[in-house]
């Protein structure tokens, strides 16, 4: 089915997304795998390119765009180009709200042209080794010092944590509070106190810095309290719904991108003297991912265009996190059961989609949770 969410602007920006992977990313990608870590050039590149800060007003270095689909459009293209360790998205979608909705004037002045043109790489540290979908596990805590905020905690499977020049910390503020005592505390890069742990070893996504943060009496300046006192819970929920529908882009995309290399590796692979694509289990299963993806797409579709227009709620974006993201661990291991052995080698793009995209289940708020939230909704 033709998709009718985009226009002609839609498309350009989708063409200079393609160029800029394939001249600034593509290249260098599987150095950036080896090595663990995406290079400082990429994002000035990106930068440059004008892909950082699409929905930051232009009076601070922005594109002053604030229609999803440009996001939709980079989510889907870094995908399809197996490129996630350049986390875009995080930055642009998750992150960028937190910067253009809750920060000063003068917090924004000070921070968001650096966001727009690469030299300020963000991350959000709220995962704690003991406490991951849970806010009310936190411990990392923040301590009223008159001037400043005594920080002291740990964080763990932070993306960007290595590269981070910035980072939004979920801080208990008023221990008694439970999670509504939970503040955003921004640390910059070379705050004293401030280390940085592992850069962990994963089993995809390698070029993505994830790594462990450590908080031993840092001195954050009170200008960096990020929106209200004890505010946290409701700006993280606020901005909850765009994470997880950046999530189901990404999602469905991988799913119709394995479906597409598949069908083409089942027409040119023989087995028995015929191509595979002549079996009939084979046209079945090929068959069902593509009415599984078709019937996904129309409904990430619909869920764009509500975010775009401001209409999306929590809810229908749980649906659409935990239904792309497990249809796309279905796609991937099916795409690779197809592919036979050379589905298991790293060289073939299906190895790699099936390890890459395992995460998306999990992070941004688990299947599990996702289905807890759309229950709730239906039944309180």
């Amino acid at each position: 089915m033709k998709r009718q969410i985009f226009g002609p602007d839609h498309e350009a920006f989708r063409e200079s997304v393609r160029t800029f992977l394939t001249k600034e990313v593509l290249p260098h990608y599987e150095d950036w795998e080896r090595d663990g870590i995406v290079s400082r050039d990429a994002w000035l590149a990106a930068g440059r390119q004008g892909l950082l800060g699409l929905a930051v007003p232009e009076e601070y270095g922005g594109g002053g765009n604030t229609d999803f689909r440009y996001s939709a459009v980079l989510a889907e293209e870094f995908t399809r180009a197996g490129a996630a360790g350049l986390a875009v998205g995080l930055h642009n979608d998750i992150i960028g709200p937190y910067l253009t909705s809750l920060a000063t004037e003068e917090q924004k002045r000070r921070w968001l042209p650096g966001f727009c043109s690469g030299e300020i790489i963000t991350a959000i540290a709220m995962t704690e080794p003991g406490a991951g979908s849970d806010l009310q596990g936190i411990r990392t805590t923040a301590e009223d010092r008159g001037d400043h905020w005594l920080l002291n905690g740990s964080k763990t499977f932070i993306s960007n944590g290595i590269l981070a020049d910035l980072v939004i910390v979920v801080a208990k503020t008023t221990p008694e509070g439970g999670a509504k005592g939970l503040s955003l505390l921004v640390v910059e890069r070379g705050t004293e106190g401030f280390e940085r742990g592992r850069n962990l070893d994963k089993i995809g996504q390698k070029a993505q810095d994830t790594a462990e943060l450590f908080f031993n009496d840092v001195h954050v300046p009170k200008e960096n309290l990020l929106g209200e006192l004890n505010g946290a819970f409701i700006h993280l929920m606020t901005n909850l719904a765009q994470e997880r529908l950046n999530i189901a882009v990404a999602g469905i995309a991988a799913a119709e991108y394995l479906l597409e290399i598949t069908t083409q590796y089942v027409k040119e692979r023989e087995a028995f003297g015929r191509p595979l694509a002549k079996l009939q289990h084979i046209r079945f299963e090929i068959a069902e991912m593509a009415t599984e993806c078709a019937v996904t797409r129309t409904f990430l579709d619909r869920c764009i265009v509500d975010h775009s227009d401001g209409e999306l709620d929590a809810v229908h974006a749980s649906m659409a996190k935990w239904w792309a993201t497990e249809l796309q661990k279905r796609v991937a291991d099916r795409c690779l059961q197809l592919h036979g052995g050379y589905g298991y080698m790293t060289e073939y793009r299906v190895a790699k989609a099936f390890t890459d995209g395992r995460i998306q289940t999990i992070y941004g708020g688990t299947t599990e949770i996702m289905k807890e939230i759309i229950g709730r909704s239906l039944l309180s």
